[in-house]
């Protein structure tokens, strides 16, 4: 299994940023998918989650209205559309899979928001 982030940057708080996941080493159509992000100081957190056919997504309360994850299977990616960007979301973004009970992480994208 191996995943690479990318699409992290330095943004202006309003600002957007788009995230790619992209997958290889598992049937990724088969598999839900999850971005987390990790703050300085703070533990890892789930951001959001969609289903193998990309039908159902779920968000933390912090970024509903404002992210949204999608996928393309032919591709074996997986997005995060960040729109209206606060300071807060400064992190490192990863995407994650969950294979036969195991636990799968990309090597993180750098997301700052800062003027």
């Amino acid at each position: 299994v191996q995943l690479v982030e990318s699409g992290g940057g330095l943004v202006q708080p309003g600002g957007s940023l788009r995230l790619s996941c992209a997958a290889s080493g598992f049937t990724f159509r088969s598999y839900p998918m999850s971005w987390y992000r990790q703050a300085p100081g703070k533990e890892r957190e789930l951001v959001a989650v969609i289903t193998s056919a990309g039908d159902s997504t779920n968000y933390a309360d912090s970024v509903k209205g404002r992210f949204t994850i999608s996928r393309d299977n032919a591709k074996n990616t997986v997005y995060l559309r960040m729109n209206s960007l606060k300071p807060e979301d400064t992190a490192v973004y990863y995407c994650k899979v969950r294979k036969w009970g195991s636990d799968y992480w990309g090597q993180g994208t750098q997301v700052t928001v800062s003027s």
